[in-house]
Formats: C-alpha cells, structure tokens, sequence
C-alpha cells in the first residue's frame, strides 16, 4: 500500500493555511446556515439576474419549480456541508472540492464583465476577478497544501484507522 507522504511546514505556514481554511469554511458554513434557517429565503432572484452566455440555463432553473426547489434545497446543504469540512478539517479536501464547484457556478451566473449591470450589488467594481475567483484560487492552495491532517478531525481519524 502507497504511503503518502507527510508534508512538512513551518509553524507560520501551518497557522495561515489553518487560518485561511478555516476562514473560507466560516464564510461557507454562515452562508449555508443563513439560508437554512430563513424560511422565505429562495435561489429565485439570484438566478434570474444572472447573466452572460449560461444565463438562460440559470433563468431555466428558476423557472421550473421544480428545479428551483432542488436549487434552493441542494445549495445551502451544500454549503452548510462545505462549511463543516473545512472548519472541522474532516475530507477538507473534498470540501475544497465542493466549495470550487458551488464558487464556480457563482462566478459562472454572475460573471463580472465590463457593461454587466446586475440587480444586486456587489461590493465593489470588478473586471473578471472577484471575489469568487479568489476564493477558488484559495481553495486549490488549500488542496495542494492540506492542512486536516495535521490540524483537524482527519488527523484524529487517521490515528483511528492505523489502530484497526
């Protein structure tokens, strides 16, 4: 059996790797939450403001109630899941994973280009970079850089597993 191999840091790349996952694991985990426990809370909006070349797949979506309702159960599990994974350090890098697919529909329905005008605002002018960007930029820093292991349930679970 492969072994894999132990990465090796420094204290200070440990601390701002932990730090930046579980930073990204908070903002997920709120947003997931936020959305579960509002009852009026719906995708709808979102998705019919959507833009650029999927904007019709996502103003399908919200469309058909169906659809939507999948959507709108589906995306904050999604990111409550998400959340957890990165905050606990439990399959942090299939959380990472997760938080780039969610990140890239984001981007994907609300691209920021230039003579876009979006009915919710944003927090500042973007010109193909954003926030979502960045924050998919991260999480693949976090996947190449895995931290749960070291710091996180993971590591309480490898100890486990080599026990048995």
């Amino acid at each position: 059996m492969k072994q894999r191999r132990q990465i090796l840091y420094t204290k200070a790349q440990l601390f701002f790797l932990v730090l930046l996952r579980v930073l990204i694991g908070w903002h997920f985990l709120y947003e997931g939450l936020s959305k579960i426990f509002n009852p009026k809370w719906t995708s709808y909006g979102y998705l019919m403001d959507a833009q650029g070349f999927l904007g019709n797949f996502f103003h399908a979506l919200a469309d058909n109630p169906t659809s939507l309702g999948v959507v709108d159960f589906l995306n904050p599990i999604g990111l409550t899941l998400v959340g957890l994974s990165l905050v606990l350090g439990i399959a942090a890098r299939f959380g990472a994973i997760g938080g780039i697919f969610l990140l890239t529909l984001y981007y994907l329905s609300h691209i920021p280009y230039i003579g876009a005008e979006y009915l919710f605002p944003s927090e500042g002018s973007y010109l193909w970079v954003d926030k979502n960007v960045i924050e998919i930029c991260a999480l693949c820093l976090l996947m190449t850089f895995p931290t749960s292991g070291i710091i996180g349930l993971d590591r309480l679970l490898n100890r486990y597993w080599k026990k048995n």
